[in-house]
């Protein structure tokens, strides 16, 4: 799944995704980007 990397400043392939469930109840994916390894996120079923 695709995600927007901030230190990259581009979209990046996630790697180590895990589905989360945000404090609203809301689903997410978060995971690391492979270049960088900075945490990314993104809102929405995955």
């Amino acid at each position: 799944m695709q995600g927007y990397c901030v230190k990259c400043r581009s979209q990046q392939e996630m790697s180590n995704t895990q589905a989360i469930t945000m404090k609203n109840g809301r689903p997410a994916t978060q995971g690391t980007c492979p270049v960088c390894s900075t945490k990314m996120f993104r809102i929405g079923k995955a």
